[in-house]
C-alpha cells in the first residue's frame, strides 16, 4: 500500500527535461561513494565531537598499551636473569628476587591486558556501535525518501547491475565493515606507538657489533631494524597475494549468502501458497540450488583460509624465535650483552615484529573490510544514481514522462501516454492518447490479464520506468495507492490505520471511527492494548480484514485520488459491495481508478452504479467511455469527446464554471 503525494521531484525532473540545469545530487550518502569517503564520513558529520572523542581515547590507551609492551620486555629480562643467576653466590636473596620479578611481570600483564587493552576494547566497541548506528540511519534516510529511492535502486542501468541483497548490505556489511575498520585503525596506531617506544628503547640499549664497528654503539639496533625491515615486508607481499584471493571469495560468499537468505525470507512470506499448491519439492529444489553456490564458495574459502593460517603460524614462529633473537646473538657471543640485556633486547624485537606484522595478522580482516566496504559503496552509488529517475532509466530505454499540476476542478489528465519495457527500440505495449478523470468520478479498468492495467496505474504514480507521456494531477490533492497484496508493518494497530502518516496526526476517536466504518469495530479495543504493540498483524488479520483495513485508512485520510489495484481480491461479493459503499459514503469527492478481476464492476445493494466510466484496454490501446447513461450531459460529453482543458472549460455553462 502506497500513498503517493506527488512530491517536488517531478517538477525538478520536468525542469531538467526542459533543459534547465540539474540540481546537485545531495543525499545522506553523497560523500560515501568511495572507500575513503565512506571511512571518513562519520568523523566529518554533525557527530564529529562524539567520533573524535572516542577515537582519541582509543589512541591514548593504544599508546599506553605499547608503552606497557616495553615494560613487559624489561620485566621478562629481569625474570629470566633472576632464574639464570638463582644459584649465583652473589645473589643473597634468590627466591625473593625470583618471586618479585614474577609478580611484577604478572602485574604488568594485568595492567596491559585487563587495564589498557580492556578499556580500549570497550571504547572501540562503543565507537563501533555509534558509527554503525549513524551509517545505518544515513542509508535508511537515503533509501526511504520521497523519491522512492528504495524502489528505483533495485533497477540496473547500462553496464551496471542493480545492487543485490540491499537488506544484507545495510545490516551485515555495514556492521562488519565498521568493526573491521576500527580494528585495523587500532593496529596502525599500535604500529606507530610501538615504533616510537620500542625503537627508542632499542637505540638506548644498543651495543657495538663486531664487524660493524663503523656503526658504533648503534650496531645491534641497526641489525634488529634491518631484520624487521627484510622479514616483515617480504612476508607482507605474500599475505597481500593471498588477501586478494580472500577478498574475491568474501564478496562471492556474501552474494551467495544474501541470495539464499533472501529466498528463505520470500518463502516464509508465501508459506501458505507453497503449502496450498503442494510446492514443497519445487521450493526445496530452489533452496538446494542456491546452497550449492554457498557450499562451493565456502570450500574454496576454507582452503585459502587454511593456507593463510598455516603461513601465519610459520611466520610467527620464525619471527618470534629466530628473527627476534638472531640480531642480538652476535653481540651476546662477543660479550657485548649480558643475558639480561640479550633477553630484553630480543623480546623488544619480538614485540616490534609482532606490532609491525599487524598487516599480515589482519589480512583476512582487510579482505573482509574491502569486501564489505565495496558492498556499501556500491549501494551508495546506486542511491546516488537514481536521484533523477528519468535520467537513470534513459540509460537503458525511453523514459520521458512529464508530471504537472492543474486546477483541481479538471481532475486527472493523461496525454499521449506510451508504456514500454527496457530497451531503446522497445515497442509500446500500451498507449493512451487522451484520458481524463474528473473530480468525484469512479473509473473501472478493464482488460485481459497482462494487458497493462497495473502498469498504467504505476505509470500514473511515477512507478513505471519506461515510456513517455504527460500526467497532469489536480493541484493540492493527495493520492492513495492500494495494491493487491497487503503487507502490514509490525507496528501498533493505530499506527497501521494512520500509515503513511504518524499516529500523532489523528486522535483515538478518529481512528476508532474509521475502523468502525470499515467493518473492523471489534478491533477498536486493541488500539491501546500494550500486549499487542508491535505485533505481527499479518498473522492476526485475515485477507479480508487486511483489505478492510485499507478502507479504514482511506476513510481516515480522505485522499482526493484513489487507486485500487485489485484491492478487493480477498473479499466475497458482499464484502466488495461493503468496501465500495464505505468509500462512497465517507469520501464523496474522491476520484477512483480501480482494477478488479470481475468483468463488470459491482453495484450497490440498491442496484445503483458505483462507477461512472470504464477504461478498456484492447490490442495495446486504452480507451475511455461512460458506463452509466444517467451521467450529467456535460460530463458525458467530456468522457466521449475529450478536448483541451481550456476549450472544455469555456464550453461549460456559466453556472458550472462558477461552481
Amino acid at each position: 500500500m502506497i500513498r503517493v503525494g506527488r512530491p517536488e521531484r517531478h517538477s525538478i525532473s520536468e525542469k531538467w527535461l526542459r533543459g534547465a540545469a540539474r540540481p546537485p545530487l545531495l543525499t545522506p550518502v553523497s560523500s560515501m561513494r568511495s572507500f575513503w569517503g565512506l571511512m571518513r564520513a562519520y568523523w566529518l558529520s554533525d557527530r564529529w565531537v562524539e567520533a573524535w572523542t572516542l577515537t582519541l581515547v582509543i589512541a591514548l590507551f593504544t599508546a599506553l598499551s605499547s608503552k606497557a609492551g616495553v615494560w613487559f620486555a624489561e620485566a621478562s629480562g629481569e625474570l629470566v636473569n633472576s632464574i639464570a643467576f638463582y644459584h649465583d653466590a652473589a645473589n643473597t636473596t634468590p627466591l625473593a628476587s625470583l618471586l618479585t620479578n614474577a609478580g611484577m611481570l604478572i602485574l604488568l600483564v594485568v595492567l596491559k591486558d585487563a587495564g589498557f587493552t580492556g578499556i580500549r576494547t570497550f571504547v572501540s566497541a562503543t565507537l563501533h556501535r555509534k558509527w554503525r548506528g549513524w551509517l545505518d540511519s544515513r542509508f535508511n534516510e537515503a533509501l526511504l525518501d520521497t523519491n522512492h529511492t528504495h524502489f528505483h535502486a533495485q533497477h540496473g542501468s547500462s553496464g551496471t547491475a542493480a545492487p543485490d541483497n540491499i537488506d544484507q548490505r545495510v545490516q551485515e556489511s555495514i556492521k562488519d565493515m565498521t568493526g573491521g575498520a576500527i580494528g585495523l585503525a587500532m593496529g596502525v596506531m599500535a604500529v606507530a606507538t610501538s615504533l616510537y617506544f620500542v625503537g627508542r628503547k632499542l637505540l638506548e640499549t644498543s651495543a657495538e657489533v663486531k664487524g660493524l664497528e663503523f656503526l658504533g654503539s648503534y650496531g645491534s639496533a641497526v641489525l634488529a631494524f634491518l631484520a624487521v625491515a627484510i622479514y616483515v615486508p617480504l612476508n607482507t607481499w605474500i599475505a597481500v597475494k593471498l588477501g586478494r584471493l580472500l577478498e574475491r571469495l568474501n564478496i562471492r560468499m556474501q552474494q551467495s549468502e544474501g541470495s539464499y537468505r533472501g529466498e528463505l525470507t520470500t518463502f516464509l512470506r508465501r508459506s501458505f501458497h507453497v503449502a496450498a499448491s503442494q510446492g514443497e519439492n519445487v521450493q526445496k529444489t530452489m533452496h538446494d540450488r542456491l546452497y550449492v553456490d554457498i557450499d562451493r564458495t565456502w570450500a574454496r574459502l576454507n582452503i585459502v583460509n587454511t593456507s593463510y593460517r598455516s603461513f601465519e603460524l610459520v611466520y610467527n614462529f620464525i619471527g618470534a624465535r629466530i628473527v627476534a633473537y638472531g640480531p642480538g646473538l652476535v653481540p651476546y657471543i662477543h660479550n657485548r650483552f649480558d643475558l639480561k640485556g640479550y633477553i630484553t633486547g630480543s623480546e623488544m624485537v619480538n614485540s616490534l615484529i609482532s606490532q609491525c606484522s599487524w598487516f599480515i595478522h589482519v589480512m583476512p580482516s582487510i579482505a573482509a573490510l574491502r569486501a564489505n566496504s565495496q558492498r556499501v559503496t556500491e549501494l551508495a552509488n546506486a542511491i546516488e544514481n537514481v536521484q533523477h529517475p528519468q535520467e537513470f532509466y534513459s540509460l537503458t530505454g525511453c523514459s520521458d514522462f512529464r508530471y504537472d499540476r492543474q486546477n483541481p476542478v479538471f481532475g486527472l489528465t493523461i496525454q499521449k501516454l506510451e508504456l514500454t519495457h527496457q530497451g531503446e527500440d522497445a515497442t509500446p505495449f500500451l498507449s493512451a492518447a487522451n484520458l481524463r478523470f474528473r473530480r468525484g468520478e469512479w473509473t473501472f479498468l478493464k482488460g485481459e490479464s497482462g494487458c497493462g492495467k497495473t502498469s498504467l496505474i504505476k505509470a500514473i504514480n511515477g512507478l513505471w520506468p519506461y515510456g513517455r507521456g504527460t500526467i497532469v494531477f489536480p493541484e493540492g490533492v493527495e493520492s492513495f495507492y492500494a495494491a493487491q497484496e497487503v503487507k502490514l508493518q509490525q507496528v501498533s494497530l493505530k499506527q497501521l490505520v494512520c500509515l503513511p502518516g504518524s499516529e500523532r496526526d489523528y486522535t483515538d476517536t478518529q481512528v476508532a471511527s474509521a475502523l468502525h466504518r470499515a467493518g473492523l469495530g471489534d478491533f477498536i479495543e486493541h488500539m491501546a492494548d500494550e500486549s499487542r504493540e508491535g505485533m505481527n498483524w499479518d498473522q492476526v488479520l485475515s485477507g479480508g480484514q487486511k483489505q478492510k483495513l485499507v478502507v479504514a485508512r482511506i476513510v481516515l485520510q480522505q485522499p482526493g485520488l484513489l487507486f485500487l489495484d485489485e484491492a478487493t481480491g480477498a473479499l466475497d461479493p458482499e464484502g466488495k459491495i461493503a468496501f465500495h459503499q464505505a468509500i462512497k459514503d465517507n469520501c464523496p469527492d474522491v476520484t477512483v481508478i480501480s482494477i478488479m478481476h470481475e468483468a463488470v464492476p459491482p453495484r450497490s445493494l440498491s442496484g445503483a452504479e458505483f462507477y461512472h466510466s470504464i477504461v478498456a484496454i484492447a490490442d495495446g490501446v486504452a480507451t475511455k467511455k461512460p458506463l452509466a447513461p444517467s451521467l450529467p450531459v456535460e460530463l458525458t460529453t467530456i468522457l466521449e469527446h475529450p478536448r483541451p482543458v481550456e476549450e472544455r472549460w469555456l464550453r461549460f455553462p456559466r453556472r458550472m464554471r462558477q461552481k
